[in-house]
């Protein structure tokens, strides 16, 4: 599991053990050693590189082992893995094939299409997760939607409606979500080649085939290099917060309608008090509303790196990877939180 909290044991109050997997050090090498293998699979199938050297490549990627020391020490040294990771590559597949290794790439190729691997996945958990929390509020609808409730207005009793009405406002807004998420899946999940300066001029006019090879070995779509076009990062990031924000919503209305003097939900569980033991705190429900204002905050410090100077930021990048995980991980817990919540939660008459 990864932690990206300044105390690990919160990640058992806010973090997601199945998605932050997809953010360790591990995780992430082993998608880069597949951009790797799938680069010089389609470098060979363009002449660029010869068969041999290609299968070299491939097998070499499936057996690495990296030598993390060093790897951390490249990281701090240059800025970013790739260069220290390509060296201990081609070290390792050998001579005469190590030329062959990363021939035509640049560093943001791997980093950006190795984050774009892991988030195919993620974003599969995603829409699962969605599915299953939309299910579960339909469930309660047509089992407590009868029930007659008070609507409230700017926090004053306004007129009676049911809770059919009150959970039609957390249903909708996931539906439109789910759509957009299957929106946004064919313009995030897609190849990044581009070579040093993003023209795909050191492929020899086969940077085009390159790319639309290694998209079919991969899974992902094809695009033109988008090394300083943030906007797909940018557009995902958005879709996280705007998802977080509407289970925050569901989280401070079950809240407000699980206290004493309220009562119009019960929670099957609760959480306890050290000094008044009579006290059922609605704890998930108070983790969706922390959970929004995190990715809320955290969208605008996503969105401080979208502003690349020309060709590519090191500023910019670093503060995307800082950033990105956190708002992923925090999205997942909330969707899980939100499952645990519904089925937990009885409307009372």
């Amino acid at each position: 599991m990864t932690t990206m909290l300044p105390h690990p044991v919160l990640q058992a109050l806010v973090g997601d053990e199945e998605v932050g997997a997809f953010f360790s050090n591990e995780a992430e090498l082993s998608a880069m050693l597949r951009v790797e293998a799938a680069l010089a699979e389609a470098e060979e199938t363009v002449g660029l590189i010869d068969g041999e050297a290609a299968r070299r490549i491939a097998e070499t990627c499936r057996s690495f082992q990296a030598d993390w020391e060093k790897l951390a020490e490249g990281l701090t040294r240059d800025g970013v893995i790739v260069p220290e990771f390509v060296k201990q590559l081609r070290a390792a597949v050998g001579e005469p094939h190590a030329k062959s290794v990363h021939f035509g790439a640049t560093s943001q190729d791997v980093i950006d299409t190795a984050l774009v691997l892991r988030l195919k996945a993620v974003i599969e958990i995603l829409g699962h997760r969605l599915d299953a929390l939309v299910d579960a509020l339909k469930g309660l609808k047509d089992r407590d939607g009868s029930v007659r409730l008070m609507a409230h207005t700017r926090m004053q009793q306004a007129l009676p409606f049911t809770a059919a009405d009150k959970i039609g406002t957390w249903v909708q807004p996931l539906e439109r979500h789910r759509a957009a998420l299957e929106a946004l899946a064919p313009r995030l999940l897609v190849v990044q080649l581009g070579g040093p300066v993003g023209t795909r001029g050191e492929l020899k006019g086969q940077g085009d085939a390159v790319a639309d090879a290694m998209s079919e070995r991969l899974g992902l779509g094809v695009a033109p290099s988008w090394h300083s076009q943030r906007d797909r990062i940018g557009e995902f990031g958005s879709f996280l917060s705007l998802l977080t924000g509407t289970l925050g919503k569901i989280g401070q209305d079950i809240a407000l309608m699980a206290q004493n003097e309220v009562g119009e939900v019960k929670l099957a569980t609760g959480g306890g008090s050290s000094a008044m033991p009579h006290k059922s705190n609605p704890v998930p429900a108070e983790v969706l509303v922390t959970l929004a204002r995190f990715n809320a905050g955290l969208l605008g410090t996503l969105h401080q790196a979208l502003v690349h100077e020309n060709e590519r930021s090191g500023a910019a990048w670093t503060l995307e990877w800082m950033v990105l995980p956190q708002m992923v991980v925090s999205s997942a817990a909330s969707l899980g939180k939100a499952q645990a919540l519904a089925a937990s939660l009885n409307f009372t008459r």
